[in-house]
């Protein structure tokens, strides 16, 4: 019996990593284009970026949730090293976050029950696993 509920969900294991690849990369489209027309005023006036640095952030995260969702479909080697790449980007702005936004919230409840903790842990999935299935 439990071989056959093993055999089961192995049909389906694919699936898993197309299912956090298009909630990570939604989740990120819809931070990014939340954050325009460029530059982005509210990350300008509470966080006291240039308007460079705030452009770059609504950018990359809209074009970080695009590249994600579309990269899972290029079954190549370029197509894995595009998601490791997007995966260390997605590390990397979450980290930013996390130092510029919410450095009173490293290693509390808090963190571990924003979506901020998912969105970082899903950049390091993809990161580390590429279009591995």
């Amino acid at each position: 019996m439990i071989k056959k509920i093993n055999s089961f969900f192995d049909n389906f294991e694919a699936l898993a990593s197309l299912f956090l690849r298009f909630a990570i990369g939604i989740a990120f489209i819809i931070h990014g284009y939340g954050k325009f027309p460029l530059p982005p005023e509210g990350l300008i006036d509470y966080f006291g970026l240039s308007p460079f640095i705030a452009s770059v952030v609504a950018v990359s995260e809209l074009s970080s949730g695009i590249i994600l969702i579309f990269s899972g479909f290029l079954k190549n080697p370029i197509g894995n090293i595009i998601t490791r790449l997007i995966g260390l980007n997605i590390v990397i702005l979450m980290t930013g976050i996390f130092i510029v936004a919410h450095p009173d919230w490293f290693i509390t409840k808090t963190l571990f029950t924003s979506s901020q903790i998912f969105l970082f842990i899903g950049g390091l999935f993809f990161l580390i696993k590429g279009n591995r299935s």
